[in-house]
């Protein structure tokens, strides 16, 4: 039966290439030149048998794994891969075969690895797999020795050429699994659900892809089973036969007369499982998920959803994380997700590849409506295979509304991009026919010969060209594949200040890209826009100017924490009454001075009292928001929301007093785990236990031995490396990541002059 055991633990690690002189007799030479062709170096599986120079510059690692990260920045290196200093790598692990093993396929399927990866299995060439964010399979069968070492090797190269302009990490750096089955078995991603709605009923047709390792033909029987938690809902069954060393396809279909359906609110999943039978002998049980929901793209009034008029509220992410780089815990990719959820986005486009299983699964359980993208615009060899890849890995997962074929390439505005995109459309469609295929143009949107061949038209930016395009392709949904990017720093209430790197809090940037205000006005005012994918839902390395370290465009900051931008879109995309006031009143240095107040809400009217001083009421436009000038002096600033005149939310800031001591909080919304990730705020408080929104201590961090601290960060601009155990608070949190083991764990914060904070659990 099938085993999917997780081989992220114990790996040697080592920085740098290896320099094996070439020798100059033939022997070594000629024996090299066979397939287990490294018999020397850090391939081979002899390599430190006899201890020579083995593993002094090797450390052990878990995965995932980014080796760029710890790093300290230098101005000297390039802005968008996060000013530091890449370089190559060798990762190793050893392993033994038990002689039951010798009747399965067993394979390794790395999830990915940054940027190109060179694999090797007892000094065998396997693989070379050349995009970072795609995931590829390695059979070891054939290759195994029983009884004895058994030797993987990685080598990663983040030199040669880079794959984006923002920071792209280097390692083996999503989960690593081996893979053991049957010689006939289901093939990787090879179940393919996809429910259709006809006359009021669901059928549930499941191809399924069946490979025989074996050498002789095979003929197999193959049943669906469609669960509902633990209720089996819905079967079928087929046989198949399959020639030796191949794969065959075998189609089925069933049916469910009421199922419940998936959408934003309710994300309702399924479980397909197939199994295949030799006789009455059980050989393999493949499980995958599924949701059963309806897509329209309406030319004239947008996306429907379930038979639903729904907008787009997305966002676009990269996602790589702050204190983790591109290693991104599963805990944290979960979190991430949770906050843009809590915003009110129910978007998501994977920008600008393949992101990972995880990310997949947490938007199905979330319900966003993912754009998922492919790397490379290619219609090459390569390229084929890496979008292949993308759709066969994801396709069953339901918050998958459209596959983007790839984003701002100058050919699409030129016959070749026209043709490039057509074949990889056709590819796409042979996959997966069931969903919108696009790609996001940039270039000359309203004249790029690409539109000609799109399912649905996306668009990055360039407002002016909408409705142009709406009455030139009449018969096509238009929507906003990317938008705004509009910069802003956490915290930051003075003006625009490159030398320090900060970008003020206002949204009001003009020009190419519009604000956010401007954006969703110009959205929801046409029925016929599907809607849009904000630049960016989240702050991401590189794609900078020094100082600073990352992208200024999210609703959340490069730590997770929330910016005015992120109240502003909860106004637009929420419901619930709210007011978000920016600035905060901590404003020391500027009393006299008049301070323009901004205030994003979803209510009609809103009213501020400065000092006990009422400024009045101001009228609120839909998805608008109101500006206040007040002078300011240290107090307290009221505003009061109010719909149809009746006070519906409020917001109170109060100039707080000096720190006096540190607060410790879970970011987490779930319970905590051995192996877990924890991410942590610290706040520094007042004496009557107010957070103080200016507050810059310098902290430090401990844990005791059952947490281990990854990394810390406050300061968009703070060169210090992520993986210091003390940081210098700005404005007022300091992000802490910790990795967890098992035991009582204990968390520390101290800092000079003020009382310390702990925070404690059980793991």
């Amino acid at each position: 039966m099938r085993e999917k055991i997780n081989f992220d633990s114990g790996w040697s690690f080592h920085l740098g290439d290896q320099h094996l002189p070439e020798p100059p007799q033939k022997e070594p030479m000629y024996i090299e030149a066979k397939t287990e062709r490294f018999l020397r170096g850090y391939a081979s599986r002899n390599y430190g048998r006899n201890r020579e120079r083995m593993y002094e510059d090797w450390v052990t690692v878990d995965l995932p794994h980014d080796f760029i990260i710890s790093q300290e920045p230098k101005p000297e290196n390039n802005e968008t891969l996060g000013f530091f200093k890449y370089d190559n790598a060798w990762y190793r692990k050893s392993m033994k075969f038990d002689e039951v093993d010798k009747s399965k396929r067993i394979t390794i399927l790395f999830e990915a690895v940054a940027t190109h990866a060179t694999v090797y299995f007892n000094g065998c060439l396997m693989a070379h797999n050349f995009c970072g964010y795609t995931s590829f399979e390695v059979d070891i069968t054939d290759y195994i020795r029983f009884g004895e070492d058994n030797l993987l090797a990685v080598y990663v190269n983040t030199t040669d050429k880079h794959e984006g302009w923002w920071y792209s990490g280097g390692g083996i750096y999503r989960h690593v699994w081996m893979i053991k089955t049957d010689m006939v078995s289901v093939d990787q991603w090879g179940v393919f659900v996809h429910p259709e709605k006809r006359e009021g009923d669901w059928r549930i047709p499941v191809d399924v892809t069946v490979r025989n390792d074996t050498v002789e033909e095979r003929t197999v029987s193959v049943t669906a089973e469609i669960f509902d938690g633990e209720t089996i809902a819905a079967q079928t069954s087929g046989e198949i036969t399959v020639a030796s060393k191949d794969k065959a396809e075998l189609s089925m279909e069933t049916a469910l007369a009421d199922p419940k359906l998936w959408d934003c609110e309710h994300p309702n999943l399924y479980r397909c499982v197939v199994r295949v039978f030799d006789g009455e002998a059980e050989i393999d049980a493949y499980s995958t998920t599924f949701g059963f929901r309806t897509l329209k793209f309406d030319p004239n009034h947008g996306f429907f959803l379930n038979g639903r008029p729904t907008k787009i509220k997305g966002v676009c992410c990269h996602e790589d994380y702050g204190l983790q780089g591109k290693a991104a815990s599963d805990s944290v990719k979960r979190l991430r997700l949770e906050r843009l959820r809590e915003m009110g986005a129910n978007g998501y486009r994977m920008a600008h590849y393949p992101h990972s299983e995880t990310t997949f699964n947490c938007c199905d359980e979330l319900g966003f409506l993912v754009m998922a993208e492919t790397r490379w615009f290619e219609s090459t060899k390569e390229g084929l295979e890496q979008m292949e890849m993308m759709i066969r890995a994801n396709r069953n997962h339901p918050c998958v509304i459209m596959w983007s074929l790839g984003n701002e390439e100058p050919l699409h505005n030129h016959p070749v991009g026209r043709r490039i995109f057509s074949t990889m459309r056709e590819k796409a469609r042979r996959l997966d026919p069931s969903r919108a295929i696009t790609t996001a143009v940039s270039n000359n949107p309203a004249d790029a010969p690409v539109m000609d061949e799109v399912d649905i038209i996306g668009i990055n930016y360039n407002l002016r060209d909408y409705d142009i395009l709406h009455e030139k392709y009449p018969d096509k949904m238009i929507f906003a594949s990317e938008c705004c990017a509009v910069g802003t720093t956490r915290g930051w209430f003075l003006d625009d200040n490159p030398e320090r790197g900060y970008l003020h809090c206002y949204d009001n940037r003009t020009g190419w890209f519009m604000s956010r205000e401007v954006t969703w006005k110009f959205l929801m005012e046409r029925e016929w826009l599907g809607g849009g994918y904000q630049w960016a839902g989240i702050e991401h390395r590189g794609e900078t100017v020094w100082p600073r370290l990352c992208s200024q465009s999210g609703a959340l900051d490069l730590f997770l924490q929330k910016k005015d931008a992120f109240y502003e879109n909860k106004a637009h995309w929420t419901d619930e009454p709210l007011v978000h006031m920016t600035p905060n009143w901590n404003l020391s240095g500027r009393e006299g001075e008049t301070i323009p107040i901004w205030v994003y809400t979803n209510c009609d009217e809103v009213e501020l009292i400065v000092n006990g001083v009422n400024l009045g009421k101001k009228p609120v436009e839909k998805y608008g928001h109101a500006e206040f000038d007040a002078v300011y002096q240290p107090g307290r600033i009221e505003c009061y929301g109010y719909r149809s005149g009746v006070k519906a939310a409020e917001e109170i800031n109060v100039t707080t007093g000096l720190p006096v001591k540190l607060e410790l909080e879970l970011q987490n919304n779930h319970p905590l785990t051995k192996n877990d990730t924890a991410v942590f705020n610290c706040y520094a408080l007042d004496a009557e236990g107010r957070r103080v929104p200016d507050a810059s201590p310098f902290v430090r961090f401990d844990t005791n031995r059952a947490g281990r601290i990854v990394g810390t960060g406050s300061d968009v601009c703070d060169h210090t490396p992520v993986p210091s155990l003390d940081r210098r608070m700005r404005a007022g949190i300091i992000a802490v990541c910790v990795k967890l083991t098992e035991g009582s764990f204990r968390l520390y914060a101290k800092a000079d002059g003020l009382e310390s904070a702990s925070w404690g659990c059980e793991i």
